[in-house]
């Protein structure tokens, strides 16, 4: 059997991105607001406009909020996605209240939330939104302002109507939101299996290469080797005793056995890994990271703190070690003479922050980070001491952002505060996903 280990975004969740739920705000915004006009105005309903105008201005304002607190690209943890949805289930219901409950067509808009949780959140975050929401419908039964009618000619419509609205709304909201989310599952568990099957092709290819080579290498330096151990052997024979030539002999002849001997391991790693050589400390892949970015003219420092006996110890992840490195190098691109790296770790985390020198992230940039295809960084002054560019942060510091985040990592952003000069990016990972880091091998049962 294979076991693939495959990390998403948030060790093992998938996270909804803020940006789409401020969008699909703002539609709802506009829609409330458009129908509440044509109401107040064409039909000539008599309802409380001002109230209804307020409960939608709450979800303007909290966009704006929103916004303004949070970049374009930042993702909701779980709970606060669901807490989001959970008020949007919320004003609706409020605008409900105000303009006939259940005897209101728009009803049925309560199913929105629930269908975007269960797209995209997990179902022990979607049943609540999804009890919420039915609760809210339930009382919305009982307790609501009129229909917004002609006052001359009220409207009443039997409860037994209204309870069947009530029945369709908890056979509808059952019914889309198991829909959407066996509908998720599948294209993830599509998207998963094309991922694993990519990583087992490249490992397959990396293995065959490693096989060829090493079979190649005990092939071509086999016969060498016995011949020189046959050699030396006859030679320790025939020497007389006490010759000051037997050491020299006996050291060529071991040197010799010690040679058959590794190239006998090197054949045998295509079919089994060395695991004690793939796990490491969190220090040491820090400096595995760095020593290719030495000689570049640039100091780079690495600063530990916390406990050395509890320091994290995972594999070595060509995912994270790609993702540290590509950031390491566009701080060492920018900085004018120093990089510092700090690790750090307690209980329940471990992070890494890497500081600069440089320019810093330009404001207009500094929101789309970890977008594809951003290249602009700094003044957009080149550095012709090292012949880079103010850019450099396209598509592979989106790989390297989204590779992190596989592992389980938070990529943060920021420049350094007023006084000072360059960028600042935070790495932080909880310490069950270091635990749980995996190089793109697998493990046969």
């Amino acid at each position: 059997m294979i076991d693939v280990a495959l990390a998403e975004p948030g060790f093992g969740e998938r996270r909804l991105r803020l940006e789409t739920l401020i969008r699909l705000r703002w539609l709802a915004v506009v829609g409330q607001t458009v129908a509440v006009l044509i109401t107040a105005t064409m039909l000539d309903a008599a309802f409380p406009v001002g109230l209804c105008f307020a409960v939608v201005a709450l979800s303007a304002w909290l966009n704006i909020v929103l916004k303004m607190r949070f970049s374009s690209i930042h993702r909701l943890e779980n709970r606060w996605g669901a807490l989001l949805l959970a008020y949007d289930i919320l004003q609706l219901a409020a605008l409900l209240y105000l303009t006939g409950g259940l005897e209101n067509p728009f009803a049925f808009l309560m199913l929105a939330p629930v269908l975007v949780s269960a797209t995209i959140l997990p179902p022990k975050r979607t049943l609540p939104l999804g009890l919420f929401a039915l609760a809210l419908a339930t009382a919305l039964v009982f307790w609501h302002e009129p229909l917004p009618w002609n006052p001359d000619e009220p409207l009443r419509l039997p409860f037994l109507y209204i309870a069947g609205i009530w029945v369709a709304l908890v056979l509808g909201t059952a019914f889309i939101a198991f829909y959407a989310w066996r509908v998720s599952v599948e294209a993830r568990q599509l998207v998963d299996a094309l991922t694993a099957a990519e990583l087992v092709l490249s490992r397959e290819q990396s293995l065959s290469a490693l096989d060829g080579l090493a079979a190649a290498t005990a092939h071509e330096l086999g016969t060498p080797l016995a011949t020189i151990t046959l050699v030396a052997r006859e030679m320790e024979r025939d020497l007389p005793a006490g010759s000051p030539l037997i050491e020299d002999v006996t050291l060529m002849r071991t040197q010799a056995e010690r040679c058959r001997e590794i190239l006998r391991k090197l054949a045998s790693l295509g079919s089994e890994s060395d695991r004690e050589f793939a796990r490491l400390r969190i220090s040491h892949l820090l400096e595995e990271v760095v020593e290719p970015h030495r000689n570049f003219g640039v100091a780079i420092s690495i600063k530990v703190k916390g406990d050395s006996e509890r320091e994290p110890i995972g594999q070595r992840s060509p995912g994270v070690l790609y993702g540290l490195g590509n950031i390491v190098e566009n701080a060492v691109d920018f900085a004018s003479s120093t990089v510092d790296i700090v690790v750090e770790w307690d209980l329940t985390s471990c992070a890494v922050t890497i500081t600069d020198d440089g320019p810093g992230f330009a404001a207009d940039v500094i929101d789309r980070l970890g977008d594809p295809f951003v290249t602009t960084r700094g003044s957009g002054v080149a550095q012709p001491d090292r012949n880079i560019e103010s850019g450099g942060l396209g598509l592979g510091f989106f790989i390297a952002k989204t590779l992190l985040e596989r592992s389980g990592a938070n990529v943060e952003f920021s420049n350094r505060p007023l006084g000072a000069h360059g960028a600042v990016i935070r790495i932080a990972w909880p310490l069950s996903a270091v635990a749980a880091w995996r190089t793109p091998a697998m493990r046969a049962e």
